[in-house]
C-alpha cells in the first residue's frame, strides 16, 4: 500500500516540475485527436503537394492541341482524359488549381484582414466609433453577395486586363472583390470577441500597469480573439474557391486559355452526355478540396472552445 502511495506521490511530483502546457499546444494536442480533421488535413495535403509539385514532374503542356485525341476518356497517355481541343485534362487540373488555392487563401486574407481591423477599433473603442463601423457592416451585409460579385467583375475586368495583363488583372480583381465582400462576418466576431475581453481582469491588469492600447490589443486582447477567426478563416477559404469556380463557370472568371477548375467545368458544360469525364473531374477536385477546408474548420473550432478545455 505504501508503495502505491509513494509512486502516486512520486508521479505528482514529476508532473508538478514538467514545463506548463500553453493554450495553442493544448488546443493542437486537441485538433490532432479530431479524426475529421485530419482527414481534412491529410486530403488538403495531397492536393496542395499535386498542384505545386505535379508540373515538375508531369510535363505535358496545358495548351497543346491534338485533335486526333479529343474528348477522349481517361488513358494511359491521358490518365485524366482529354477535352474537345485534345488538351491533357490532368496538366491542366494541376495548372489551374496551384489558381483555385490561391484566390482562396489571397481572399481569405483580405477579408480576415480588414474585418479584424474593423471589429477591433469597434470592439476596443467603443461609443460612436462601435456605431458607426457596425452599421457599415450591417450595410455591407445587406448586399446581394453573387449579383454584386457579377456586376464588378463585368465592369472592371477589361480595364484590369488592360492595365496589368489578362492573368493578373483578373486575379486582382477575383481576389478584390471576394475578399472585400466576405469581411463582415469576421469584424463581427472580432468585435463580440474584444467587447467580451476588454473587461477581463487580465486586460485590467495590464491598463493598471500603464500599457498603452496598442500594447493592451496587440499583447493582451488579440491573442485571445484568434480562435474564432481561425476558423472563420477556414471557412473562407473554402468560399472564395466555391465563389471564384462559380464566377468561371458563368463566362465572367478567368479567360479560357486559364485553366481554373471552375473554368474547366465552364467548358465542359456542353459535353456532359458523351465526356462527363471532363466534368468530373475538375467538379470532384472542388468538393474535395472545399470539404477537407470545412473539417478542418470543424476541428479548429472544436480544439479552440473553451468549454472543451473546461470539460477536460
Amino acid at each position: 500500500m505504501s508503495t502505491v502511495s509513494e509512486s502516486k506521490a512520486l508521479h505528482a511530483l514529476h508532473r508538478s516540475h514538467e514545463a506548463p502546457i500553453s493554450l495553442w499546444r493544448d488546443a493542437g494536442r486537441r485538433f490532432r485527436r479530431h479524426r475529421l480533421a485530419m482527414v481534412g488535413v491529410a486530403i488538403l495535403g495531397v492536393m496542395v503537394v499535386a498542384v505545386l509539385a505535379g508540373p515538375f514532374f508531369y510535363r505535358v503542356p496545358i495548351n497543346e492541341i491534338d485533335f486526333k485525341d479529343k474528348l477522349k476518356g481517361p488513358s494511359r497517355a491521358h490518365p485524366l482524359g482529354t477535352d474537345d481541343l485534345g488538351q491533357d485534362l490532368l496538366a491542366r487540373m494541376l495548372y489551374g488549381g496551384r489558381i483555385s488555392m490561391a484566390v482562396g487563401v489571397t481572399s481569405m486574407l483580405i477579408a480576415i484582414s480588414i474585418g479584424t481591423l474593423i471589429g477591433a477599433t469597434a470592439g476596443y473603442v467603443g461609443g460612436p466609433t462601435d456605431h458607426t463601423l457596425m452599421r457599415v457592416t450591417d450595410l455591407f451585409l445587406s448586399l446581394p453577395g453573387l449579383p454584386l460579385l457579377l456586376l464588378i467583375v463585368y465592369l472592371f475586368r477589361d480595364s484590369l486586363k488592360t492595365w496589368v495583363g489578362p492573368e493578373m488583372g483578373v486575379f486582382l480583381l477575383v481576389v478584390a472583390v471576394i475578399g472585400g465582400l466576405r469581411w463582415m462576418p469576421v469584424a463581427r466576431l472580432v468585435r463580440a470577441q474584444f467587447l467580451s475581453l476588454r473587461e477581463k481582469e487580465f486586460v485590467e491588469a495590464a491598463r493598471g500597469l500603464g500599457a498603452p492600447p496598442l500594447r493592451q490589443v496587440v499583447r493582451h486582447i488579440l491573442p485571445n480573439a484568434m480562435g474564432p477567426v481561425l476558423v472563420a478563416g477556414t471557412i473562407d477559404v473554402a468560399a472564395a474557391i466555391i465563389a471564384e469556380s462559380s464566377l468561371s463557370f458563368l463566362g465572367l472568371g478567368f479567360p479560357p486559355d486559364i485553366p481554373t477548375w471552375g473554368r474547366i467545368l465552364f467548358d465542359a458544360k456542353d459535353n456532359l452526355d458523351f465526356a462527363p469525364h471532363w466534368a468530373l473531374f475538375p467538379g470532384a477536385a472542388i468538393f474535395l478540396t472545399v470539404l477537407s477546408i470545412n473539417y478542418i474548420g470543424d476541428g479548429l473550432r472544436d480544439a479552440l472552445d473553451p468549454r472543451k478545455v473546461l470539460q477536460k
